[in-house]
Formats: C-alpha cells, structure tokens, sequence
C-alpha cells in the first residue's frame, strides 16, 4: 500500500493453533500481543502477483484485504482473480479502494461497485485515504476532503449496507479522518512503531515488511495485520457484515 521503509522477516511453525498465530519477528518495530489479537490477515494487490490462497491459509491467514479499484478509473490487474481465488478458501475478506482527493466520490464509488459484488465480500467494503504524489507536501484542505469522502463512503454504505471500513494512516487520520468522519466508521489503522492504544481501530497494520509463502509477484513483501479481539469477537463481526 505505502512506500516500504524497513526489513521485517518474520517466520511461521508449521502447525499453530485456530485461534493463535506464533510470530518470530527479529527486525519489526510494533510488538504485537498474539494471545490478545489472535485473529491474523494479510492485504494484497497486483504487487504480489500470483497469490496462492490455500498457501496462505495454511499459515494462519484468517482474513484478506484485496485491492480492487483506485480513483474514478483504475481496476487492480488482480482483483478478480484475488476475488474469486479467495472464496475457494475460508479466508475472510473485503476489498479496498485507494482513495482519490481529486475526482468525485460518486465517480470512484461507482468504481469500486463495479468491481466488487455485494455478494464477493465477507466484511464491509474498505477506502484506503493516505497521501500520495504531492499530497504530502500540496496538502488539501479538510473541506476538499469532505466533498470528495462523504460522497463516497455514502454511496458505499447505501450499496453495501454497512458502513465502509476506513484505511489511514495517523497523520491521516488526524487530519482528515477523525474531524471528517468522527467514530462513525470502524477503523483499519496503520502504524508500524507501537500498537494503536489512543484510538479506537478494528484492524491494525502493523508491519508492511512482512513474508510468507504463497505469492509470486514483483513486491518480496507482504502486510501484516491484526483483528481486536478475540476469534469469536472475529465471527460476530463477520456475522454482522452478512
């Protein structure tokens, strides 16, 4: 999702238990508490390629986050493939939107809903909002970002039925998302250094330099995600999103 800043190498046993996943992490910043957040994902795009989903199942991955759309315009190459390849397995998942600031929220909502069935997705659709290009620098104002996200998650929740999870970054979230959005949405947070205790996240992605096996694509990495709560929390969330 973001420019990859650090090395991770993270390794899997074999055998783990359904409700726990066992990480050695020699390089990770975050320190993650897997008897607290048992229930682990991953989310890919076209970078990693060819994605064998049985593969990644076998290693514990208990749920999926699947780019599909950018913008007004940009499908992933590998969108339908994830989609359909996905559901052969138990792996929850959703599909994400990469966030434009500069075209419409009806014009990517209409986007994301052609790729995406109602049906094809076990949880709530997701919009990725970070910076991107001269974002960071060229920073729009809070009311550029309302017109444009409003209209979006809108459309989406109204399609879907659910309100759509929101992927951020804290800058992000701080600048736009929390005075935008409030605590309406739940929240997919990334933050690499610390576990996210001041805000109330659903999903947390704490490492983008993690590996598995499975993928076969340009990019060596993979995230790493995180559930709060427990796997019978994970099923009433999911029952929730039915």
């Amino acid at each position: 999702m973001i420019d990859k800043k650090k090395t991770a190498i993270l390794s899997f046993g074999a055998v783990m238990a359904a409700a726990a996943v066992g990480i050695s992490a020699f390089f990770s910043t975050a320190v993650v508490n897997h008897r607290r957040f048992p229930v682990f994902g991953v989310d890919v795009s076209n970078y990693q390629g060819m994605v064998d989903w049985q593969l990644l199942e076998e290693q514990g991955v208990q749920f999926a986050f699947i780019k599909a759309t950018e913008g007004s315009s940009h499908v992933d190459e590998s969108a339908r493939k994830n989609i359909e390849e996905s559901a052969e397995t138990s792996v929850k998942r959703s599909c994400y939107h990469f966030f434009s600031f500069d075209s419409s929220g009806h014009t990517q909502a209409q986007n994301y809903i052609s790729v995406v069935g109602r049906d094809e997705i076990d949880m709530p659709p997701v919009v990725d909002i970070e910076y991107y290009a001269d974002k960071l620098v060229n920073k729009p104002s809070r009311e550029e970002a309302k017109e444009v996200l409003l209209p979006l998650l809108e459309e989406l929740e109204q399609y879907y039925g659910e309100k759509p999870l929101i992927y951020t970054t804290l800058p992000v979230y701080y600048r736009y998302v929390s005075p935008i959005c409030g605590s309406d949405y739940p929240l997919w947070i990334r933050c690499k250094q610390t576990e996210p205790e001041f805000i109330d996240w659903t999903f947390w992605q704490y490492d983008d330099h993690g590996e598995l096996d499975g993928y076969y694509g340009d990019e060596k990495y993979i995230d790493f995600n995180v559930f709060r709560g427990s796997s019978e929390d994970f099923e009433e969330f999911i029952r929730r999103s039915e």
